[in-house]
């Protein structure tokens, strides 16, 4: 079933390393759906799907539930694996420990299209856990900030975010702390919204989805102690596509925009509701090659390698490919 990249290297002499993944095509990893029910309408997964990201109830047939069920197992056999521990130390269970999924990939990619569906999917298991969402944009710094350190154009680039208040939001979901606040996103205002946050309180299991949440930090010379975004997920999963695929998806998205969120005069982009076709292209042309796609190269991409599952999306918005790490 599986296909192996890397398995003729390992038999040919060559000097190539074996994968650390497997292989599969659409089809196989439909196989390993099982017996998993559909408990999503085809009204619910269109309510659940961002603009211009179509996804279908054959594609989540295919690709989310096998998922879905993969991520069951996990669960179940991190939970236990705490209770295995806590017999070890003599330690009595103080708290629940949330079981926390990273999902990374470039804009316009459709991350969060997947995470809604994989929340709502995991929400519907048989002994129904609690699932939460969060993005990483809530940890941007306010737009005020980003212009004073000369950001605005790296805007959604490392060095954008938070990263000490979204490693300190994490760190205190996985300890189990109750009401867990986050800041809030507007995408109307393209910034953070001043006093608004969103509470956590204690999930089994958490999706943070975000860009660039699969990167290592720097590590210090003297050895201190410098937690990654990423060490705190239990599992990852990346979002892939081709760059010519992802720009075109970029440039569809932002011309829908014109038609509808610029049109609201409160929109950080509402000075582009009323530009000519060919002055908005030119806008987004340089938003993609001199922002997003720099971004992509440099930050998001190399951080692929890092995620448990990568699902590789074709031209037409179907996963093709799903490459899942060795354990």
């Amino acid at each position: 079933m599986a296909v192996r990249r890397g398995a003729a290297a390992e038999h040919n002499g060559s000097d190539k390393p074996p994968s650390p993944y497997q292989y599969f095509s659409r089809r196989d990893w439909a196989k390993l759906r099982a017996d998993t029910p559909m408990t999503l309408s085809a009204a619910e997964i269109n309510q659940l799907r961002s603009r211009n990201d179509p996804i279908s109830v054959d594609e989540v047939e295919m690709i989310y539930l096998p998922v879905s069920r993969l991520l069951s197992f996990y669960v179940e056999s991190m939970q236990n694996l705490y209770e295995t521990t806590e017999r070890f130390l003599q330690t009595e269970h103080e708290c629940k420990v949330p079981y926390i999924i990273g999902v990374a990939g470039s804009v316009a990619v459709g991350k969060s299209t997947m995470a809604r569906v994989l929340k709502e999917l995991l929400a519907r298991w048989p002994n129904t856990p609690k699932v939460d969402l969060i993005t990483t944009d809530g940890f941007l710094l306010p737009n005020k900030t980003l212009n004073e350190q000369n950001l605005m154009r790296r805007k959604g680039f490392p060095e954008s975010y938070n990263i000490n208040g979204l490693r300190r939001f994490l760190g205190d979901i996985k300890a189990g702390r109750r009401e867990v606040k986050a800041p809030v996103y507007s995408h109307v205002t393209y910034d953070v919204v001043p006093g608004e946050t969103v509470t956590i309180d204690r999930p089994d299991i958490l999706i943070v989805e975000g860009l660039n949440v699969l990167q290592p930090a720097r590590l210090p010379k003297n050895g201190e102690i410098i937690p990654f975004v990423s060490d705190y997920f239990d599992f990852s999963i990346y979002l892939d596509a081709a760059e010519a695929d992802l720009r075109r998806w970029y440039m569809e998205r932002f011309f829908q925009l014109r038609q509808t969120s610029f049109k609201d005069p409160l929109s950080y982009f509402h000075r582009y509701a009323l530009l000519p076709q060919e002055a908005l292209a030119a806008v987004g042309n340089d938003l993609w090659d001199n922002i997003n796609l720099v971004n992509l190269l440099e930050n998001i991409l190399p951080t692929r390698q890092r995620a448990d599952l990568i699902l590789r999306k074709g031209a037409d918005h179907r996963i093709e490919e799903v490459s899942l790490r060795r354990l």
